[in-house]
């Protein structure tokens, strides 16, 4: 890697979205079939709203009273704040985004808030040993 890569080299562009309106038990099925751990949520024109990760399914758990769980739409216990990023970000800038936040997948989003994709912070691991591989460094950086 002569250039400084972008996200749009390496991100995902399979992805799960969810509906705002649907119940959040199907929402739950759909996070455990798929083997992911939160999707997009987006709304009747495919912009994102929120997104819906696992810790916000346990809140279900939380407003339970004498073991019942109550009903509940996505748009009900999905976070609002959607951190995103362009295709065109650079990986440092990914890395910097990652070591600010908790969160494992990073959306991304097109100039209509629409996802185009998601890069996991695993997927930045394989282009950090992709560059070591093709850089083919005898020296080692300091890491500061």
């Amino acid at each position: 890697m002569t250039k400084i890569p972008h996200i749009s080299e390496f991100m995902d562009k399979t992805f799960v979205t969810l509906n705002q309106d649907m119940d959040v038990y199907k929402a739950i099925d759909i996070l455990l079939d798929r083997g992911v751990t939160s999707a997009v949520v987006v709304d009747a024109y495919d912009r994102i709203v929120g997104i819906l990760s696992e810790k916000d399914c346990l809140t279900v758990l939380t407003k339970g009273v004498y073991h019942v769980l109550p009903s509940a739409k996505v748009s009900d216990i999905m976070t609002t704040n959607v951190v995103t990023t362009s295709a065109d970000t650079d990986v440092f800038k990914v890395a910097d985004i990652f070591l600010t936040h908790f969160f494992r997948r990073l959306v991304i989003a097109d100039e209509d808030n629409k996802i185009i994709g998601q890069i996991t912070r695993r997927d930045l691991l394989r282009v950090i040993r992709q560059w070591k591989k093709e850089t083919k460094q005898t020296k080692k950086a300091p890491i500061m």
